[in-house]
């Protein structure tokens, strides 16, 4: 048998029977070998929070420390216990950041260098400094301060204070209309998110502007896709669908459009992102993972009439105003052969710009629920939620 039979039916086997992701309590148990670990719980549904982790949301799980991990942890860099340049990958389902990562007002460039990945740095603040918080009932709250200056040399002295806490079952089904049903298994939680102008000068659109970016990591698989509904109407007054060129047109075969509905193939093999406007984008959406049987969906604040939102792609921008409110990301290898971050893949949500007087604040709620369970467990709610069938998920991009 040749190495690359061999190879191809390794690859069939995987899809057909992928990698269950890691058990949660295994998660736990390795994340507080290497750092700070405070666990949120409602009976068997808990959430793991990381302080030195700039107050993220490493993952969580709907079945006790015996049920599947949720959200991505990246062990390799973890374990070794070193800060690298650029960006420290640790994971995480709900991580804070800050926009625009691109152009000319970008917090992740300096001024007049290239927009290319030798350049690129992300903020110590929302990569490698340890946030503090505080305990309290359900949930825990962080206090962070922190100066940028953006690619066009504006200062900007901000305080975030960012809170976590996990969702009960009535608040899951106040905030979705839905609940689980059968034997389907449910954990959620909400990041609040508020910036504040701490400076002594407002926030211009002219000199450059702030977001909230919050970015959840999940487990690839071959099977998992992310689905965006989306307003339908004429480009002419919407604008495109879909931006897609982030890293290249991202092809046919894992971007499907529907009339209302987009799918975007989630399996950690093809380095690609898209993105949708404040004018296309709804409150909600989510991914689908058949092998797993797991349904995530993200809600999170939407402002109606808005329209300014900072624009993170890499170049100098004809429009820094005209960027996304949702994202996804499916990582892979930046170039062939070259190893990739993850893998993993994120649904990414954004505040609207924010033009802040000095004093002023602006808050983004991000929100994320998972429901573990059958096909006949997960089509009620899926449809309640995103509008299409599971069949329908499956058949807009076949499992190869």
């Amino acid at each position: 048998m040749t190495k690359t039979l061999v190879t191809a039916l390794l690859a069939l086997v995987m899809t057909m029977h992928p990698p269950a992701p890691p058990g949660f309590g295994d998660d736990v148990e390795f994340l507080k070998s290497h750092t700070r670990v405070l666990l949120l719980g409602r009976g068997d549904a808990q959430v793991a929070v990381c302080p030195a982790y700039q107050g993220r949301v490493m993952t969580s799980t709907a079945s006790g420390p015996s049920g599947l991990s949720l959200g991505w942890i990246h062990r390799e860099h973890i374990g070794a216990g070193q800060l690298v340049p650029h960006i420290n990958v640790f994971g995480g389902e709900d991580r804070f950041w800050i926009g625009p990562e691109g152009g000319q007002f970008s917090v992740f460039f300096k001024k007049g260098d290239p927009f290319d990945l030798e350049h690129w740095q992300t903020p110590a603040p929302v990569d490698s400094d340890v946030w503090t918080g505080t305990e309290g009932r359900g949930g825990v709250r962080f206090r962070k301060t922190m100066r940028l200056v953006n690619y066009s040399g504006t200062t900007f002295d901000l305080e975030v204070d960012r809170q976590v806490h996990i969702l009960a079952p009535e608040q899951i089904r106040k905030f979705l209309g839905v609940a689980p049903a059968g034997g389907a298994k449910a954990v959620a939680f909400e990041s609040e998110n508020r910036i504040t102008n701490t400076g002594k000068a407002p926030w211009q659109k002219a000199t450059g502007l702030l977001s909230v970016w919050i970015l959840g990591m999940f487990p690839p698989s071959p099977t998992a896709i992310v689905v965006i509904p989306f307003r339908p109407g004429p480009p002419a007054s919407l604008g495109p669908v879909v931006n897609d060129a982030y890293f290249g047109k991202v092809p046919a075969d894992r971007l499907a459009v529907d009339r209302n509905v987009l799918f975007f193939r989630a399996d950690g093999q093809y380095r690609g992102k898209i993105g949708l406007s404040s004018r296309r984008a709804k409150p909600l959406l989510g991914s689908y993972d058949r092998a797993n049987g797991i349904l995530t969906l993200v809600q999170y604040t939407l402002p109606a009439g808005i329209t300014d939102y900072v624009n993170s792609m890499w170049e100098i921008q004809k429009d820094p105003y005209g960027g996304d409110t949702v994202n996804s990301y499916n990582d892979g290898p930046p170039q062939p052969g070259a190893k990739p971050l993850g893998p993993f893949y994120e649904i990414e949500t954004s505040s609207p710009a924010a033009a802040l007087a000095p004093g002023s604040s602006l808050v983004h709620m991000h929100r994320t629920f998972h429901f573990v369970g059958s096909d006949r467990d997960l089509d009620p709610i899926v449809r309640a939620t995103l509008g299409v069938g599971l069949d329908e998920i499956r058949k807009a991009l076949p499992a190869r």
